[in-house]
């Protein structure tokens, strides 16, 4: 009797598991400072992200677009140069070296990759990983200045865990990722 109410019970626990809805995404931010020992630990559910941008109306961000300084693409279309780039085979696209610094732009398994090297003054390197989809959601407004943050946020709900940016510095370092895990590990 004992070992069917356990297989009746596992089985219960399986059926419950299968039906559940999908567990909650989450954007968690990682900020480690060595010099002053301060430390940002941020885990946001992507769903209240997604409510919360569009209502800030602050600074950059405005109706959940963040507008990105003086950049113009005048005369160039980043929608399309991004489509391009999705359906091109991997591979490193861009690289700059120069003195103190050296900047890469490739993609690798269906992510967009920048990878800087600040050699120069106080060293850092920063890796940032997009998925096409993000990519694509940020440009998704009509201006050439804004970043769509409000799409991009909800393009994140569909992508798997992974890790946004990492800056490693000589006494900071920053991680940014995304993955169902409530709390910053």
């Amino acid at each position: 009797m004992k070992r069917l109410f356990a297989v009746l019970a596992l089985i219960f626990v399986a059926t419950a598991a299968a039906w559940a809805a999908p567990g909650e995404r989450y954007l968690h931010v990682r900020v480690d400072n060595a010099r002053d020992g301060q430390k940002v630990r941020v885990n946001i559910p992507l769903s209240l992200a997604a409510q919360v941008i569009p209502a800030i109306d602050n600074g950059r961000l405005r109706d959940g677009k963040v507008r990105i300084g003086n950049f113009q693409a005048n005369g160039v279309n980043v929608a399309q140069i991004l489509a391009a780039l999705k359906n091109a085979p991997d591979g490193e696209f861009v690289t700059v070296q120069q003195p103190g610094q050296n900047v890469r732009v490739a993609k690798k398994n269906g992510v967009l990759i920048v990878h800087v090297v600040n050699t120069k003054g106080e060293k850092e390197n920063v890796e940032v990983t997009v998925p096409w989809s993000v990519a694509e959601a940020l440009t998704s407004t009509a201006n050439s200045h804004e970043l769509n943050v409000e799409a991009a946020i909800q393009a994140l709900e569909n992508a798997g865990d992974m890790t946004l940016v990492t800056v490693t510095g000589e006494h900071q370092t920053v991680r940014i990722w995304i993955d169902s895990n409530n709390d910053a590990r």
